[in-house]
């Protein structure tokens, strides 16, 4: 197939496949629907067979046949290869500095933000945007780059790097156990507290909970209801325990300026609590990244490496 010469009609048929409407379609492509229905015609032409079964009414007029079905999905890859390779080709033209990275608005404030003033100074010429938000983003319609994830790591059509482990810990304010310093003595005496529940990932299984926490330290009666906070931003579970308003709990790579800083002290030093997830680093496709990609990894992988995820900053015996 000669592909130039059909990628528009190509276009127009992925297009209105997904809309299941010429009109659509049009929309979307910025062309009229007679425009549309002119360049899937002239694709089934080429073809010497339909790619859709038309209806005269009804809501769903164009029904993509069997074939047609079958030959989408490789159709779609095409386009987002396509547009990652001329994505490449933008990166290397003159001018071309910025970088798009995206990670969750808690990461970005407890960890990324305190350290980005290093990669700036030592890449000046590199523009880089940050993009936050809790939900997965797609990473070919919001051209990004490169981004930070929580989880398994398994994201699909994305490439992951471990950047780093966790650590699980109870946490306080240095207030806090000043004024209760016989009553922090083992997990079970947690049951007395004000507990902060992070609900950022809630739900997710291998997310750190007080209750799987607790369960896991032998303490009985962590099933019951455990009286307490509840915020779904790790860096605002971390803020009120800082601000005494109880007892949080922690994920070391979050709380590791703040026990360096001894806004936070950590609780029960001698015991240990490790989760399947951790941090990594996304990007898409697979090869060598292009250079400013590379720069703003290797910076990344130092820093994971220069700020262990424990911290020495413990509670007071």
């Amino acid at each position: 197939m000669k592909l130039p010469v059909h990628l528009n009609a190509l276009r127009a048929f992925e297009a209105s496949a997904r809309h299941q409407s010429f009109s659509a379609a049009a929309t979307e492509l910025h062309v009229t629907a007679a425009a549309v229905g002119q360049l899937v015609r002239s694709l089934e032409d080429w073809l010497g067979m339909p790619v859709f079964q038309r209806a005269s009414s009804g809501r769903t007029r164009l029904i993509p046949t069997e074939a047609a079905e079958q030959a989408l999905p490789e159709i779609r890859a095409g386009f987002e290869r396509l547009a990652s390779g001329l994505a490449h080709l933008q990166d290397a033209s003159p001018g071309r500095g910025a970088l798009t990275v995206t990670c969750s608005p808690a990461f970005a404030a407890k960890w990324l933000l305190p350290r980005i003033e290093r990669f700036q100074t030592a890449w000046p010429e590199i523009e880089l945007r940050l993009d936050t938000s809790h939900k997965p983003v797609d990473f070919i319609a919001q051209r990004i780059d490169l981004g930070i994830r929580y989880g398994a790591g398994r994201w699909p059509g994305l490439q992951a790097e471990k950047l780093m482990d966790e650590e699980i810990y109870p946490v306080c304010s240095p207030r806090l156990m000043a004024q209760a310093p016989e009553r922090l003595r083992q997990p079970a005496d947690l049951l007395g507290q004000v507990l902060i529940h992070d609900l950022s990932m809630d739900g997710h299984a291998d997310f750190p909970s007080w209750e799987r926490w607790l369960q896991q330290m032998g303490v009985a009666g962590a099933t019951a209801p455990l009286r307490g906070l509840s915020i779904n931003n790790s860096a605002a579970v971390l803020q009120a325990a800082a601000e005494g308003q109880g007892v949080a709990l922690a994920r070391s790579v979050m709380a590791h300026d703040d026990l360096a800083a001894g806004r936070l002290l950590r609780l029960f030093p001698d015991l240990s609590c490790r989760r399947p997830l951790a941090y990594h680093l996304v990007h898409r496709g697979e090869g060598r990244l292009p250079p400013k990609l590379m720069a703003f990894r290797d910076w990344l992988f130092a820093e994971a490496a220069a700020a262990p995820a424990a911290s020495t900053a413990t509670m007071p015996v």
